[in-house]
């Protein structure tokens, strides 16, 4: 591949987590996917899990409001954060989905710039910003 050619690959838009489930439960959901109730055990368990998120929409609706959360997708540039530098400030970044700090921010421009990170979801940022901000994700 030439020097100015980049294999561009997606992020996806989702997060793999990993869950431990009886026998008992699993076969539950392998005779439901059998049976053609769901296409296949992720289907089940999105299913099961949206189910519950619905269930409780209302307590997490204000839960968000009262903890000031962003809801969504949220990025942080270095220019971005170079201006909040540049103006004196601080950010307390509160987010329920996605948060990303661009790979090209420092250690330094993250630990001047962000005084306190909370992500209820994934945080995209390089291993190096994650371990300045260690002391700050909350």
């Amino acid at each position: 591949m030439p020097a100015d050619v980049y294999d561009f690959k997606p992020k996806a838009d989702s997060e793999k987590i990993t869950i431990n489930l009886g026998f008992v439960d699993l076969g539950h959901i392998d005779l439901l996917v059998r049976e053609g109730f769901y296409s296949n055990r992720t289907d089940f368990i999105r299913t099961a899990i949206r189910n519950q998120l619905e269930r409780h929409g209302e307590a997490a609706r204000k839960s968000v409001s009262r903890k000031q959360l962003e809801l969504g997708i949220s990025s942080y540039t270095r220019a971005q954060l170079e201006e909040v530098r540049t103006a004196g400030e601080m950010l307390d970044i509160r987010v329920l989905g996605l948060a990303t700090i661009a790979a090209d921010v420092s250690p330094e421009l993250a630990r001047a710039t962000i005084r306190s990170l909370t992500v209820l979801g994934a945080l995209h940022a390089s291993p190096a910003v994650k371990a300045a901000l260690a002391d700050r994700i909350g």
